[in-house]
């Protein structure tokens, strides 16, 4: 390596470095407003899901570090400063999408099979047993995941939290609907008494309805969102097979200051199209 050429790397390092310890000292206190919501947005995610959250405020300094230190080498030492921008926004909202994502489907997965826990809470209130008697057989013969939940509002009640703060705070933890008047039944029965079993047996088929509406919706536009996924690679498709054909005027795109321009607008339009015909194709029934 000529001498000319570490002494350019020796100043972009020192700007590098230069530059963060300045966004870390004047920013300080909005970066740790940003951080400290990030966390508490991942936290109620990684709860839901049942994953440790002891070491996250380390891990994600070290991954918004990473991200810092991406963007500024984009833009001091390869002079791209859309494409620092556009790849910092998508290491930053990628992995936090994609923990949406399974906190979602975990959600769903919760909510297919409370309509059966309900049944067999029923059947086991009407042969004779206690509520808190008929919750550990959810606990005992429910699959994954909800076993966990009842499992764990069964180890709370036992060790003598009361029933009502138990039920509470999995209502919180699950943010589920169904779960809530699962819960304000269970609750009323509790302390007023009534007909539980006649209740939930209500509540399940209501439910099951439910279900069968949305599972109707689903197959009705699964060949929309299909539709979506691959229209949304086709302009990925169409810049690589055109590469092919003029690679001259492609690779003005990545090189001129316009170009650049151009091809950020395009995959922040073509996602923001995604996202938008994933909306418009799950309603909420």
């Amino acid at each position: 390596m000529m001498p000319g050429n570490l002494v350019y790397v020796a100043i972009a390092c020192a700007m590098i470095g230069a530059s963060t310890a300045g966004l870390v000292y004047f920013g300080h206190p909005y970066l740790a407003w940003g951080v400290g919501l990030l966390e508490r947005d991942l936290t109620e995610k990684l709860r839901r899901l049942r994953v440790s959250t002891g070491q996250l405020r380390r891990y994600l300094v070290l991954w918004l570090s990473g991200i810092a230190v991406t963007f500024l080498v984009f833009w001091l030492v390869l002079d791209n400063f859309i494409f620092g921008v556009l790849i910092s926004v998508f290491l930053l909202s990628g992995p936090w999408y994609l923990l949406r994502r399974m906190a979602q489907r975990h959600r769903q997965r919760i909510e297919d099979q409370l309509a059966d826990a309900m049944v067999t809470m029923a059947n086991a209130v009407k042969a004779g047993l206690s509520l808190a008697q008929a919750m550990e057989i959810l606990a005992a013969q429910c699959p994954k995941p909800i076993n966990a939940e009842f499992y764990q509002i069964v180890a709370e009640y036992k060790l003598g939290k009361p029933l009502e703060r138990t039920l509470r705070e999995a209502k919180e933890r699950l943010q589920s609907e169904n779960f809530a008047l699962f819960a304000a039944a269970l609750l009323a029965s509790h302390e007023s008494g009534g007909r539980l079993n006649e209740t939930i047996e209500r509540i399940a088929q209501s439910v099951l309805e439910l279900q069968r509406l949305e599972r109707k919706v689903m197959s009705e536009t699964a060949q929309a969102r299909k539709s979506a996924v691959y229209m949304a690679m086709v302009p990925f498709v169409i810049l690589v097979v055109y590469f092919f054909v003029d690679p001259d005027n492609t690779t003005l795109l990545f090189k001129e200051r316009v170009g650049q321009m151009l091809l950020a607008l395009a995959v922040v339009l073509n996602v923001v199209a995604y996202f938008w015909a994933r909306a418009i194709l799950n309603p909420e029934i």
